[in-house]
C-alpha cells in the first residue's frame, strides 16, 4: 500500500502537504499511509483514490505474493 501511494501521488505532481488538503488530513497522516504506519477509513482511502484519479484496489488492494 505504502510505495503505491506516494507513486501516484508523485505521478500527479501533488506534494504531501498538497493531498493532505485535498483530502482533509494532515501532512503527517499522509505520510504515514504512504510508510505503512497508519490505517486510513475506507472513507479516506475513497477521497485519495479520486483525488489520484486512482481505483481503490490500484492503491490499496494487498497482493497475495504465494499465487
Amino acid at each position: 500500500m505504502k510505495n503505491r501511494v506516494k507513486l501516484a501521488r508523485i505521478e500527479k505532481n501533488l506534494t504531501q502537504v498538497e493531498l493532505a488538503k485535498s483530502v482533509n488530513v494532515s501532512r503527517q497522516t499522509i505520510g504515514l499511509i504512504e510508510n505503512g504506519k497508519y490505517n486510513p477509513s475506507l472513507k479516506l482511502c475513497i477521497n485519495i483514490a479520486k483525488t489520484l484519479g486512482k481505483t481503490l484496489d490500484d492503491l490499496f488492494w494487498e497482493v497475495d505474493k504465494g499465487d
